[in-house]
């Protein structure tokens, strides 16, 4: 799931009743692959490795699925040429997503070594929550827009992040509507409705999302969108009340679709973007078993909330240049 700065921001079913068995011993023997046993299982795992399994397999199924798609396609060329050229393309692919099943296997078993083997179920009770999101390093204030700005390969990068008076609820929890517009040179290319809410003790939970994309003002996807209760997606916190140095939890919970984590890595860290100077930010690492190679760190003001967000690959800066308030 793509990023934004206002937060870490269900796979089709199956057609037919094929044997993924025999289609994983076909495709492995075509790519010299060993397919069948590679995931071990032990008597006494627990369930976070459980489902790091499962989703392992779920994953390199679809890829053989796409795999022996393409091939049929590929058989409908009548160029030899053209045909072989697209046999060998689809092979190649087929290896890299299942190298991608690997990586992300191997970040989900790297999750459950950060948090542990239980169950991930969190109890929801609307009891527990309260109306207003006032965390000092996440506020939501109805009327509020935090506007953030990055250079990026294709142009200006502009993000409007505004927190509606609007609610949604979820779970019987009123959950407060953040509107997430981003552009490129000006162009909408994705709109997102976020919904969040606080509990008793300050922390301030993720409840899903409505994504919408849109290529040349046309709706293109809703990719990404998920609601906590809905196909067991599970709502996640995207802060904490009392962040310290080292923790490590889980932001949303959709497998396959929306997994994302943070990391807090530090709690005095100074912050200059095109809004003002900051002290004492806290710093998170933000990163997802989706995308294993893709780390961003995160830095919150006090009072404030989100004033950049860094790309640790390309070193890319989205900041905060503006706050609009009503």
């Amino acid at each position: 799931m793509k990023s934004h700065p206002a937060r870490t921001l269900d796979r089709p079913t199956r057609r037919g009743s094929r044997s993924w068995s025999r289609i994983g011993l076909a495709a492995g023997a075509l790519l010299g692959l060993s397919l069948s046993g590679s995931v071990a299982e032990g008597e006494h795992d627990g369930a976070c490795t459980k489902t790091t399994r499962h989703v392992f397999k779920s994953c390199r199924y679809e890829a053989l699925d796409d795999y022996w798609l393409a091939r049929g396609n590929c058989e409908n060329l009548a160029d030899i040429a053209e045909r072989e050229a697209c046999k060998r393309a689809v092979q190649r692919a087929l290896r890299e997503a299942l190298e991608e099943c690997k990586d992300q296997r191997d970040a989900r078993g790297d999750v459950c070594e950060a948090l542990g083997e239980a169950p991930y179920d969190p109890v929801i009770d609307p009891e527990d929550f309260v109306r207003r999101v006032d965390n000092p390093f996440f506020p939501l204030v109805p009327g509020t827009t935090f506007v953030y700005e990055s250079e990026t390969e294709e142009g200006l990068e502009r993000v409007e992040v505004e927190v509606t008076d609007q609610t949604k609820e979820i779970l019987g929890v009123l959950c407060t509507v953040v509107r997430d517009t981003e552009m490129l040179d000006g162009e909408v290319v994705e709109a997102t409705d976020d919904w969040f809410a606080q509990d008793k003790m300050g922390n301030v939970w993720y409840f899903g999302e409505h994504s919408e994309e849109y290529e040349d003002g046309v709706l293109v996807s809703l990719e990404g969108s998920w609601e906590a209760g809905v196909d067991g997606a599970k709502p996640g916190i995207i802060m904490q009340a009392e962040p310290r140095v080292g923790d490590v939890y889980r932001q949303e919970f959709f497998l396959g679709e929306a997994e994302d984590m943070g990391e807090v890595i530090a709690l005095d860290q100074s912050v200059t973007v095109p809004f003002g100077a900051f002290e004492g930010c806290l710093q998170t690492g933000d990163f997802s078993p989706l995308e294993p190679d893709a780390l961003e760190h995160k830095f919150y003001a006090p009072g404030v909330g989100l004033v950049l967000e860094v790309n640790v690959e390309t070193g890319r800066r989205t900041e905060l240049v503006a706050v609009i308030r009503e």
